[in-house]
């Protein structure tokens, strides 16, 4: 017969051997897969491209960018010609996709403000302002609300919360991304944080 002390014995010993996936074998996977693009394996690129462009995206949108749908696609075309040339494995692949995705955003930027527009204003489409605080607390929620808010930040307050949350990227990345020492970058990460909570609380967001 056994006992629940034995029970509990067993499902301890069990646990102890059962296999767990970390940290590192996400890492593993994913060096796996850079090497295994940059020989032109379309599996690992679809991989590749399905993990870090929502990120990508994210970082355009809530920057402004005018067709961030676009610059997504540019941005992936431009890394997987560069490949063979990542150094780092995959977090060194993460910061050369968003220093590419930096670049096609300021030249989009740089684009949208040399042209005339093609089609008429409509400020209820236009994501590249800032909306009142009554706008925001009325019309928006889930990812839209969030770019709003970031839309009220000051461009690097905006860029270094982009780059640490939404892009995921560590300290050192988001420096190399944005042509800054790594301290400049804690800094402006603390600073940007509290911003962003003042946005947020002139706003008159409850929890």
């Amino acid at each position: 017969m056994t006992t629940a002390s034995g029970s509990s014995t067993a499902v301890g010993r069990t646990a102890a051997h059962r296999p767990r996936t970390s940290a590192a074998g996400s890492e593993a996977s994913a060096d796996d897969d850079l090497a295994a693009a940059a020989r032109g394996d379309q599996a690992a690129l679809r991989r590749i491209y399905e993990a870090l462009a929502p990120a990508v995206h994210g970082y355009l949108r809530g920057h402004g960018a005018p067709e961030p749908e676009d610059a997504t696609s540019e941005v992936f075309l431009a890394v997987f010609t560069r490949l063979d040339t990542v150094v780092g494995g995959a977090e060194g692949l993460r910061t050369l996709v968003f220093s590419v995705a930096h670049a096609r955003l300021v030249d989009q930027l740089r684009r949208a403000a040399r042209r005339a527009p093609s089609v008429p204003y409509e400020p209820t489409w236009d994501d590249r302002v800032a909306p009142s605080a009554e706008a925001v607390a009325l019309r928006r929620d889930g990812v839209a609300r969030v770019e709003s808010v970031l839309a009220g930040l000051p461009d690097d307050y905006r860029d270094v919360v982009l780059l640490r949350v939404v892009a995921d990227l560590g300290v050192a990345a988001t420096a190399t991304v944005m042509g800054r020492s790594e301290g400049a970058v804690k800094q402006l990460y603390r600073r940007a944080l509290l911003a962003l909570r003042d946005v947020v609380g002139d706003e008159g967001v409850t929890g």
